[in-house]
């Protein structure tokens, strides 16, 4: 097979491969670039022909970049720069301002409380940044890498999406004054065993981490949800005794704190990034408002 030429290489081709890197899906790159699928899987094919090597493989959710793939996208990351400073320098914005789309995936209820702020003050001061916001509790997949930084409960859980710990925070029982009125009295860890858990969906549960219902001397889940707000409204409503984020319990005047000193369980978020993100410099300036946010804030996640 001859060598790829740089004529034979299309700067737009490389556009088309950013927004499968970035959407994880030829769908939903063709609605990032406003064309239809069969026009994103034309250009990537047409791209691969020209470089003569595979860079997208399919998966079960989505496409995976190859080895190869991760590279080139890497490095047409600064073309795609280049391309924003041009324009920017055109309509009379300068070509010192910081653009780019930076996909965040974080945990429901702290994406929520502390993510959401930190990306509104990013766009304040950086109004080239388009900020996107994914809430989830389930694991990453690498496949279709549709993000460009990822905040987990614990790690990542692969070498190939290394993380750097962003905080630790505690997660600690609560319940209503009201439930607490119309129970029997919560004196000692052997008390919880006739209350029960508002906690996560037990058959849904996929963060290891989270499986903390069996250490609660046998409480049973009485109201699961997957979403940590539900959750929440479900124990200011007396549902049970509820096992939340000390972040969302303290602050909350529906809610009574529920054995402190004895149950205090204490887990961590971790930050992941993309290696092949194409704004590079956009994704670093939401990294530093996140670690931000959560240094100036440390005392919420730990009371």
């Amino acid at each position: 097979m001859p060598e790829p030429r740089p004529l034979d290489v299309s700067t737009d081709d490389l556009r088309y491969l950013l927004a499968v890197a970035r959407a994880g899906r030829m769908v939903s790159a063709a609605a990032l670039l406003a064309v239809d699928h069969t026009t994103v899987k034309r250009r990537i094919d047409r791209l691969e022909a020209a470089l003569g090597v595979r860079l997208l493989d399919r998966g079960a959710d989505g496409w995976e970049l190859t080895a190869i793939g991760r590279e080139v996208a890497e490095r047409a990351g600064s073309l795609e720069q280049v391309v924003e400073r041009v324009v920017a320098a055109a309509s009379g914005g300068g070509d010192d301002a910081v653009r780019g789309t930076v996909r965040v995936v974080a945990p429901d209820g702290f994406g929520s409380v502390f993510v959401a702020p930190a990306l509104a003050r990013v766009q304040q001061s950086h109004p080239g940044i388009v900020v996107e916001l994914v809430t989830s509790t389930r694991p990453l997949s690498l496949r279709g890498s549709g993000f460009d930084i990822a905040v987990t409960i614990g790690s990542s859980g692969s070498s190939r999406l290394p993380s750097e710990v962003l905080a630790p925070y505690s997660l600690r029982l609560y319940a209503s004054p009201g439930y607490l009125a119309a129970h029997a009295p919560i004196e000692s860890i052997a008390d919880l065993e006739s209350h029960s858990l508002v906690f996560y969906v037990d058959a849904l549960l996929t963060v290891h981490e989270l499986d903390l219902a069996p250490v609660l001397n046998g409480m049973r889940v009485g109201f699961g949800s997957t979403n940590v707000f539900a959750q929440l409204e479900a124990t200011k409503a007396g549902a049970g005794v509820g096992l939340l984020h000390a972040f969302m319990g303290d602050r909350d005047p529906g809610l009574v704190p529920v054995l402190p000193k004895e149950v205090d369980f204490r887990l961590q978020f971790s930050l992941a990034l993309r290696r092949d993100s194409a704004a590079v410099e956009a994704v670093s300036v939401v990294r530093d408002a996140i670690r931000r946010e959560v240094q100036e804030r440390a005392h919420e996640l730990n009371p």
